[in-house]
């Protein structure tokens, strides 16, 4: 006697087969900014990280971006903004999900929130990770308009109280955000005060979490990648 099976019992399985390994591997994209003139292999560590997790090279988008030999010519309008937007809008077509994660390190978080405050792509991102970021300011550059010379602690800078950071806070760039922090970044708290306002320079508002580790500016990347990933997953 043959033993037959109806579609109907084999329906789950079949349906399981499908949309299985489709979910599987459907997720965010993902943009790694570098800070102040940094490269895309400043993100190594993440990139590998990412990739032992199973996400394809055409998921991890890595703009470069700025002048890499003048840290006091980059600033957050203009040149720096395009090459970081264009990964955002190539990540957005490339995500399964119709959205993307991204990360951003030192000056390139700002320039990230930037690109997704100006360009209304807040909807699209899931989740904003700024990693030693100025999101208050740097005391090294001054308060504006006072002690503002270079471009990087100008207007469009990191000055304290300039007309760039204020137009950035308070608004949202994902629907998570988080920071990491550090109490003895070298570059964050280069005057031996972290804080603006009472509040850590790297803190984002209405942040849903913010780790702290014991490192500095550069190691707060470096050495974070699984922490990053877990973070987007």
């Amino acid at each position: 006697m043959k033993c037959r099976i109806g579609f109907g019992a084999l329906a789950p399985i079949i349906l399981f087969m499908l949309a299985g390994p489709a979910a599987a591997v459907c997720r965010d994209a993902v943009v790694l900014v570098h800070g102040n003139t940094g490269k895309p292999s400043d993100f190594d560590n993440t990139y590998v990280e990412l990739r032992a997790r199973g996400y394809a090279a055409g998921e991890i988008f890595r703009p470069s971006w700025g002048s890499k030999t003048c840290a006091a010519c980059n600033d957050h309008r203009g040149s720096e903004e395009t090459p970081v937007l264009n990964a955002m809008v190539n990540a957005l077509a490339a995500s399964c999900t119709g959205k993307i994660d991204v990360i951003g390190h030192s000056m390139g978080a700002t320039l990230a929130a930037k690109q997704i405050a100006d360009n209304g792509l807040r909807p699209s991102v899931q989740t904003f990770v700024g990693i030693a970021g100025a999101f208050r300011g740097l005391w090294s550059c001054g308060v504006y308009p006072f002690n503002v010379a270079t471009s990087t602690c100008g207007a469009w800078g990191l000055s304290v109280s300039n007309p760039f950071l204020g137009g950035l806070s308070g608004k949202r760039f994902g629907d998570e955000v988080y920071s990491f922090k550090s109490w003895t970044d070298q570059i964050v708290c280069a005057t031996g005060v972290c804080t603006v306002g009472g509040i850590h320079s790297s803190s984002i508002w209405s942040e849903n979490g913010s780790l702290t580790f014991a490192t500095g500016h550069f190691g707060l990347l470096s050495n974070t990648a699984v922490q990053q990933a877990d973070i987007i997953q």
